[in-house]
């Protein structure tokens, strides 16, 4: 940029990754992948520089085809995924998507983090990619809790492994906490785990225990630092405050999470997810989190 350029206009200047964050496009993460795949276009260009400058007031941005606009709203949404949905806006061979239970959110929300096809639980969207930059930077280490059950019995020095670090795909990763729930009256053999992570590599819950000789059969995230999924049903959405947010960068004490009625082994848990012409009756509701 030329230094004869006034003050002002140099002041106005935003990296773009910040600038497409802010528009609730994308993380900056994420926005700088599609910079770097070659999405953007700025004043009739394509860009492919990270870190590159841009002034939103003058110049024209394009991202796939449409005119990069600032949102007027903040959106701050949870989501209790269920089982069998992808953890995406759209998907090319038509499977659900978390899409399909958004059409009453008033305006557009990306994920932050996800959860895997065969996961459910708590997830968090947002068009505030600044705030899904510090939820996903490894320096906030935001604790994230699952309920695991499995198909065996991992001894002490199982769990003692896990807590040490074990090494998956994308590198070592160990648990802040993890600790056998007492079995609910009537329940089937097998047992249920709380475990606590501040990682995020993809399927790693199910890569440690992998590592130590079991398989996941179910995980559901039940929060998010201090964030509880609550009574939220499957497939409902729930707006939240900037006081409930604030629970996200709390660490969870493990001995805040405890198994709730709500998230025993139950019949009803194995329900397939509603068909994507139903989705649509879904309300928004207050909860407790």
């Amino acid at each position: 940029m030329s230094k004869n350029k006034p003050q002002t206009e140099l002041s106005e200047t935003i990296r773009l990754n910040k600038l497409i964050a802010e528009c609730g496009l994308a993380s900056r993460r994420h926005a700088d992948r599609m910079i770097e795949e070659g999405q953007v276009i700025v004043n009739g260009k394509k860009v492919y520089e990270l870190g590159i400058k841009v002034n939103p007031n003058k110049d024209r941005i394009v991202i796939n085809g449409h005119p990069l606009k600032r949102s007027a709203m903040k959106l701050y949404v949870v989501f209790n995924k269920p089982k069998g949905v992808l953890t995406t806006m759209e998907d090319p061979l038509e499977r659900p998507t978390i899409a399909d239970y958004l059409d009453k959110i008033p305006g557009r929300v990306f994920p932050v983090g996800r959860l895997d096809w065969d996961s459910e639980g708590l997830l968090l969207l947002t068009n505030d990619g600044d705030f899904a930059n510090k939820v996903m930077h490894p320096k906030s280490e935001v604790t994230k809790t699952y309920l695991v059950k499995l198909d065996g019995k991992p001894e002490k020095k199982h769990i003692d492994k896990l807590l040490k670090g074990v090494s998956i795909l994308g590198g070592k990763v160990a648990a802040k906490h993890v600790e056998r729930l007492k079995r609910p009256e009537g329940s089937d053999q097998y047992d249920w785990y709380k475990i606590v992570i501040t990682e995020g590599k993809n399927r790693q819950i199910r890569q440690m225990f992998e590592k130590i000789g079991f398989d996941v059969m179910k995980l559901q995230r039940v929060a998010i630092g201090q964030l509880k999924l609550g009574s939220l049903p499957r497939g409902e959405v729930a707006f939240v405050n900037e006081e409930i947010l604030n629970k996200i960068f709390l660490p969870d004490s493990p001995d805040e999470v405890k198994i709730k009625k709500t998230l025993r082994p139950k019949q009803a848990s194995t329900k397939r997810s509603p068909p994507k012409s139903k989705s649509k009756s879904k309300s928004k509701r207050t909860f407790k989190f």
